[in-house]
């Protein structure tokens, strides 16, 4: 069996994938992400959340074994679980994987699981960004849904991005404006989140989610009143993204 050629530096290849795939639609960019052997060995991150569907549903035409990471938190709405449960089984996804912070790191961290109430960044670190770090161990890249309309931390968000070289972060639908969501749903008949017709376009964990307001930004209700727009899993040079920075140029 021939050996397969090693993976160029994360930086080189971001730069040849963006320049290469900069008119492509976002079903060709994630075909590159999944298919490409320069790519390596590619994981799909999802929240199971308002917009997840789209990804999810482009990855079971594609490659439907692709290996999926679903964050738990143990802070999650209850409808999201089920959500999770129902879309596994009627897109035929094979290799869903609950990633988790072990009990251990739980009552060490956050034994009473009231951290978020006290420190909303650590709370995230603990439950999402160190256990998904983990699990991206054995992975060289991973896709997300973020886009470009999300928050001003995404307002400059490429297909291809260098995640601190250790490896790539594949972002299909970061061109896609709101009603292209929609009209993907819409047009494929995918079931939506059960939260979204109750005011809940955006969708993390219950004690930080909040309804969002006619009007307001999508992304308003979640960490209502503070300074954050980011869990932590997307961060630029180390450091989680927050609005002001992002404005300068310093989008993830």
């Amino acid at each position: 069996m021939p050996l397969e050629a090693p993976l160029a530096p994360v930086q080189t290849r971001v730069a040849a994938l963006n320049r290469d795939y900069k008119h492509h639609a976002a079903i060709d960019v994630l075909e590159r992400a999944l298919e490409d052997p320069q790519v390596g060995r590619t994981a799909l991150v999802s929240s199971f959340g308002a917009e997840s569907v789209v990804l999810l549903h482009m990855v079971s035409i594609v490659k439907r074994d692709t290996p999926v990471l679903f964050i738990d938190t143990r802070m999650l709405f209850e409808e999201t679980l089920q959500y999770q449960s129902q879309l596994a089984e009627s897109l035929d996804l094979t290799d869903i994987r609950r990633i988790r912070a072990s009990n251990l790191e739980l009552l060490t961290g956050d034994k009473d699981n009231l951290l978020h109430q006290s420190d909303t960044d650590a709370c995230c670190n603990l439950r999402k960004t160190i256990p998904l770090e983990k699990a991206l161990t054995n992975f060289d890249a991973w896709i997300t849904g973020r886009k470009r309309f999300q928050a001003g931390s995404r307002s400059e968000l490429e297909f291809f991005e260098d995640e601190d070289g250790k490896r790539l972060k594949v972002n299909p639908l970061a061109h896609w404006a709101p009603q292209d969501v929609q009209d993907y749903i819409i047009n494929n008949r995918l079931p939506r989140h059960p939260l979204v017709d109750k005011g809940y376009p955006s969708i993390g964990c219950a004690p930080c989610t909040s309804p969002v307001a006619p009007g307001e930004d999508p992304r308003s209700g979640r960490w209502r009143g503070e300074d954050k727009e980011e869990c932590g899993i997307h961060i630029v040079d180390g450091k989680i993204v927050r609005g002001p920075a992002a404005a300068q140029g310093d989008a993830a």
